[in-house]
């Protein structure tokens, strides 16, 4: 493991500052935009708002959506509890609940400058992992959308990227403690947003593979992993069965998030005039057949169309998976007018990606330990996405894994860019280049 340093411990301190200090000056001009009573407090956190609003009134985990629409598993539990909390503590839908849960968002986001500077130390060395987390302090999609949506996305994208870390230091030889935590760590993670299941296994399959192939314990380590993240996703499990009398391991929304993104209108990336919280019609249905039946619904209604659809699935399956590395949809004027945004989010996605790209490659050919399991995230994590819907903050919790990358390749440029200048001046090489 290696050793850190007082300067290095100082300057993460000031990492972690300066980028909480950054988010929370944006949190002082965005926070209004949550306290609008329209579609009675709707922006207030989406669904997780509904069922933090439920919980703070004392009519348990339910009513994800208008009035009284019952118990419900559309997400699971962590995130809707801390909402439920700052409503218990600030009051419903008030100033002070939404400057804490933004500021609370910024706080995960500023932390993630820790994971995301050991991730590139680990891979790249000390400099690298500077100029990582720097890089991510500052990066304009932490920033905006950690202080700009209450979702659990900047909680995800801490605690993926310290599970990514705590993944390559178990390869080496840690105790069975160290991997009951990641256990406990992965089913905290699970519980917040169920996307870190699309790369977790495999990461640590790899992990464990690894460890058998330098000749270490890798079956009893395994074994005490999966027994901690069982112990944290059971009790949502059972909760789960003995409310719907079903299996739904994490949430029940599949149906829905297919039909949205696969039912015959691409004009934008997410039509939702096909959900409970923008139509009457479905909001009815929902309620009065209850969640699960509705999705079942959905799910019959989306696989019918695909199924008649073939081609226009394939198109437009495509069409996210670009959208995924580049943020372009469409030039549509309606389109852009819904999105004003997207032209310069074209730019920096597209450059972003490129560099990150590049950096990866570098990464492949210096043999880099890190290099597979980032690239692993990279092709796993969006998958889910590709087939159901995209939206532009579905991609953040993988933002770290793209400026890690992204940052090392700047990096190794300016690293072989001076030492070439010194070679032409005559300069000694230093220790450091």
């Amino acid at each position: 493991m290696l050793k850190t340093s007082r300067f290095t411990r100082r300057t993460c301190f000031w990492m972690v500052l300066t980028a909480l200090a950054l988010r929370l000056v944006v949190v002082s001009f965005l926070y209004p935009e949550h306290l609008s009573p329209d579609r009675d407090y709707w922006r207030f956190g989406g669904e997780a708002g509904r069922i933090g609003k439920s919980l703070a009134e004392g009519r348990g985990y339910g009513n994800a959506q208008f009035g009284t629409t019952g118990p419900t598993a559309w997400m699971p539990p962590v995130y809707p509890l801390l909402v439920a909390a700052a409503f218990k503590l600030f009051g419903l839908h008030t100033k002070a609940s939404a400057i804490a849960l933004l500021s609370l968002n910024s706080l995960f986001s500023a932390m993630t400058c820790l994971p995301v500077f050991l991730m590139a130390r680990t891979g790249f060395g000390e400099r690298a992992g500077m100029w990582a987390g720097w890089i991510w302090a500052f990066f304009p999609y932490a920033v905006y959308f950690s202080a700009n949506l209450i979702w659990p996305t900047t909680l995800t994208t801490l605690l993926l990227s310290v599970l990514l870390v705590f993944v390559l230091r178990l390869e080496g030889a840690q105790g069975p403690w160290s991997h009951f935590r990641f256990g406990l760590l992965s089913g905290f993670a699970a519980l917040t947003d169920p996307i870190v299941i699309s790369v977790l296994p495999f990461l640590a399959a790899r992990m464990y593979f690894r460890r058998g192939w330098q000749g270490l314990r890798w079956k009893i380590p395994a074994a005490v992993m999966a027994m901690g993240f069982l112990l944290a996703v059971a009790p949502w499990f059972v909760r789960n069965a003995v409310t719907f009398h079903a299996f739904i391991p994490f949430r029940a929304t599949f149906g829905l998030e297919l039909h949205i993104g696969n039912h015959g209108d691409s004009s934008h990336f997410a039509p939702v005039h096909d959900h409970p919280s923008t139509n009457e019609a479905d909001l009815k249905a929902y309620t009065e057949l209850g969640e699960q039946a509705f999705m079942a619904s959905k799910l019959r209604e989306s696989v019918g169309f695909i199924a008649s659809h073939p081609g226009w699935f394939v198109k437009v399956t495509l069409r996210r998976i670009l959208y995924m590395w580049t943020s372009f949809w469409s030039f549509d004027p309606q389109y852009q007018a819904q999105e004003p945004f997207d032209l310069p989010n074209i730019f920096l996605s597209t450059v972003m990606d490129l560099v990150a790209l590049a950096g990866l490659y570098r990464a492949f050919r210096q043999g880099s330990s890190l290099a597979l399991p980032l690239a692993l995230v990279m092709l796993l994590f969006p998958m889910i996405y590709y087939v159901t819907h995209w939206e532009d903050y579905y991609r953040r919790p993988i933002d770290p894994v793209f400026v890690v990358l992204a940052s090392y390749e700047v990096w190794s440029w300016v690293q072989l860019r001076r030492k070439a200048f010194r070679l032409v001046q005559g300069i000694p090489a230093r220790a450091s280049d």
